[in-house]
């Protein structure tokens, strides 16, 4: 009867001491409902180093992103993301999204048929300067040795 007592104790003790992974942390609820919407990029800029050309989510370069296309559902962390810059290659996917409570917007761009759960590739970016019609994503890039950020300027539609 003991050793069935310390067994059973053990067991729950390791179900209430599991690790969390990245894609368990705790939401930014509040944050996510301003962003929750429609959304354009209206300039994306890098301080201190415009004569750089940035990759955007290895999708475009980061200038073809100027005037695209962002709907947010904060209910259940979904989206959609279109290029529609007139002069360059145009692309549309779904996203997930959701925002952590470290203020860091964590992004997976899905390809046609794509389950979110067996993409395993994604983007973390900050977010920042969070209003009711505008908020930045930022992201850090390795120029020549040095961390330079990458500013997405959001404005709701």
């Amino acid at each position: 009867m003991k050793k069935m007592i310390l067994v059973l104790s053990i067991s729950l003790f390791m179900i209430g001491c599991k690790s969390k992974s990245v894609t368990n942390s705790k939401v930014d609820n509040k944050t996510e409902r301003v962003i929750k919407g429609n959304w354009s990029i209206a300039n994306v800029s890098y301080p201190g180093s415009e004569f750089i050309k940035v990759n955007s989510f290895d999708i475009a370069d980061s200038k073809c992103f100027v005037g695209s296309t962002w709907k947010f559902i904060s209910n259940n962390n979904k989206g959609t993301m279109a290029l529609t810059n007139a002069s360059c290659t145009s692309f549309a996917s779904d996203i997930t999204w959701f925002i952590n409570k470290e203020g860091q917007f964590v992004m997976k761009v899905l390809s046609a048929g794509d389950k979110a759960k067996r993409v395993r590739d994604g983007y973390v970016l900050n977010v920042a300067n969070v209003t009711e019609t505008s908020f930045q994503l930022v992201d850090k890039i390795n120029v020549g040795g040095k961390m330079t950020d990458v500013i997405y300027q959001f404005q709701k539609n």
